[in-house]
């Protein structure tokens, strides 16, 4: 196996990264775990990132193939205007053309979403002033643990100094992920619970805030 190279994003690798986000987006496992609509969930994940900010995004290489990627904001007010304005819109016309919401599986899904929404978990302080950007990293399975992460979020980083970003800040629900980040020397900026997944995992997942200052 070849080294990865990490490079920047390019529109060809489009299809390639969209399949690894439902590949990965399980805590590292496929989406098919808990919902039923490939499209309409990589579109939530990613559209914005690979669409309208493809510069801020990168990708690792292994043989001609991509194997990981990380996407990113570089102004995440800006990210959820672009969102809430020409996105969103959007995704809820394909779900209903595309019948999601009909779906057993996104149906119960949705639900117990709908209950963390009721009961406050999904509120997290706004961190968008002290750490502006933010970044979503996923890599297929063999390829974990080999430094490939690593130097993806360290591509970033530098991106983002010579933009001079002041600091980049994001969310993870993988202990995993949590202490992959913890090891790089992000900071926890905030941790609660989440419910959510309770009807499948049988227990609640911990919901981590990093975020890491660039100047």
């Amino acid at each position: 196996m070849k080294e990865a190279v990490i490079r920047p994003y390019k529109r060809e690798d489009r299809p390639q990264l969209r399949n690894i986000a439902w590949k990965t987006v399980f805590m590292g496992e496929p989406g098919d775990i808990f919902f039923d609509s490939k499209e309409l969930l990589v579109d939530f994940l990613t559209l914005y990132y690979t669409d309208y900010e493809p510069e801020s995004a990168f990708v690792a290489e292994s043989e001609g193939r991509v194997i990981g990627y990380l996407i990113g904001a570089k102004e995440v007010k800006i990210l959820r205007r672009v969102f809430h304005a020409k996105i969103l819109g959007r995704l809820c016309l394909d779900a209903i053309l595309r019948g999601a919401f009909l779906k057993k599986k996104n149906i119960i899904f949705i639900f117990n979403l709908l209950k963390s929404l009721l009961k406050g978990e999904l509120m997290t302080p706004d961190f968008s002033k002290d750490y502006p950007a933010t970044l979503h990293i996923n890599l297929e399975k063999d390829f974990r643990g080999a430094g490939v992460g690593a130097r993806l979020i360290a591509a970033y980083l530098e991106y983002l100094a010579r933009k001079k970003v002041a600091g980049v800040h994001f969310g993870s629900i993988s202990e995993a992920g949590a202490s992959f980040f913890k090891k790089h020397n992000f900071e926890v900026l905030y941790q609660a619970q989440r419910s959510y997944f309770r009807y499948i995992l049988h227990k609640d997942l911990p919901a981590y805030v990093f975020g890491k200052h660039m100047v």
